[in-house]
């Protein structure tokens, strides 16, 4: 049990990152830390208003089997195939999730109180399958404040307009590159009016852009090591902060816009940019790098529990550090360009990685859940 002293004590950062305008959601979910009341208590004395999952997540959790065993049981005694068996304990975690911060989702007039799930990642390049499964799952989900979780691949970008324009809030996902964030964002827009045509009330229908971060540093530091040569070297730690600055000005443009305008007026709500991937991967550079180097009103943080802890314990909140740093952000890109890394080639491979890791991680759920079923005495198809 925690009390108010200490309360107050870890959460000095985290109400300084949330004064300023930005949304803490948490990266991690599992039906332990739901019934365990872990959640709940993230909710009440760490700022935590949202939670995001993704294929990995999942594979962590429901592979370790603890706190599913009742329910795979279950599954295994009506002999439902491997597939529906994952879908069922998912959409029930995130069910329960949604129910635990349902007075979030009250209390912020929609805004907050979201937990994300991902459509199937082997869908990723199928438009069609992607929205019937995107339906499906608000469906299964059956919860308000429930984000389906689209990649923002070519053939998810119509995918996103199609399931914003039934009115079904979308968590847009693996966005690596700024023109395939501008894409984003137009189908967001075109999604709204599509809705609108429909009669749907656009204050209930919102959405976030989860743009990644920490990859892009983790790829283009690979490459100026490589190099090695200290203007390289200097570069190191720049490109990943730059590359999310650069599309918050991007936000700025667009939602600022005629076209936006038109939407705004029939009480439509931003797609606000969500920074994703924010664990740091280099021992070399503060635990806090991608919290306290990316506050900026209006937008989404969402953190593994490490970095969410990381941040209570000593993240540095010093105000709005994204917008006054857009020239600064071309130059660094430019720079990297400069020394023959080319910025397109490393988003695309990025974003070519993601969904591969993706589904790596949710053929391994699916292994790991045919193996309970079958030791079970059921043969799971």
């Amino acid at each position: 049990m925690i009390t108010v002293t200490e309360a107050t004590a870890t959460a000095g950062a985290l109400k300084r990152l949330s004064d300023e305008g930005v949304s803490i959601w948490l990266d991690d979910l599992s039906r332990g830390r739901i019934e365990s009341g872990n959640l709940a208590e993230l909710v009440g004395t760490k700022h935590v208003v949202g939670v995001t999952t993704n294929p990995s997540i999942f594979q962590a959790a429901i592979g370790s089997g603890a706190g599913y065993e009742e329910q795979l049981t279950d599954l295994a005694t009506r002999g439902v195939t491997v597939d529906e068996a994952v879908r069922m304990m998912t959409t029930a975690d995130v069910r329960a999730a949604a129910d635990v911060l349902r007075p979030v989702y009250d209390a912020t007039g929609g805004r907050d109180g979201r937990v994300s799930i991902e459509v199937d990642p082997r869908l990723a390049h199928d438009t069609r399958a992607t929205i019937a499964e995107a339906k499906q799952l608000a469906w299964l989900v059956d919860r308000p404040n429930v984000m389906i979780k689209i990649p923002a691949t070519t053939a998810g970008l119509p995918a996103i307009t199609e399931v914003i324009g039934l009115g079904i809030s979308v968590n847009v996902t693996l966005i690596f590159s700024l023109e395939r964030y501008r894409e984003v964002m137009d189908a967001y827009l075109a999604g709204l009016e599509k809705a609108a045509k429909k009669g749907h009330d656009l204050s209930t229908i919102h959405s976030v852009a989860s743009f990644f971060v920490s990859r892009v540093d983790s790829e283009i530091d690979k490459r100026l090591t490589v190099l090695g040569t200290d203007a390289a070297l200097a570069l190191k730690g720049r490109a990943a902060l730059a590359n999310a600055r650069l599309a918050y000005e991007a936000y700025e443009e667009v939602f600022s816009g005629e076209r936006w305008t038109a939407l705004g007026g029939a009480r439509a709500n931003k797609q606000r940019p969500l920074w994703a991937s924010t664990g740091v991967k280099d021992p070399a550079y503060k635990d806090t790098l991608y919290v306290d180097d990316l506050v900026a009103p209006g937008t989404v943080n969402t953190m593994p529990e490490a970095t969410l802890n990381a941040t209570a314990d000593h993240g540095e909140i010093t105000g709005d550090t994204v917008t006054g740093g857009y020239a600064q952000a071309r130059a660094d890109l430019a720079a990297v360009e400069a020394l023959g890394i080319s910025y397109d080639e490393v988003v695309q491979q990025l974003e070519d990685e993601g969904v591969a890791k993706f589904e790596v991680a949710w053929q391994d759920l699916l292994d790991a859940v045919t193996k309970s079923l079958n030791s079970k005495g059921v043969d799971a198809e």
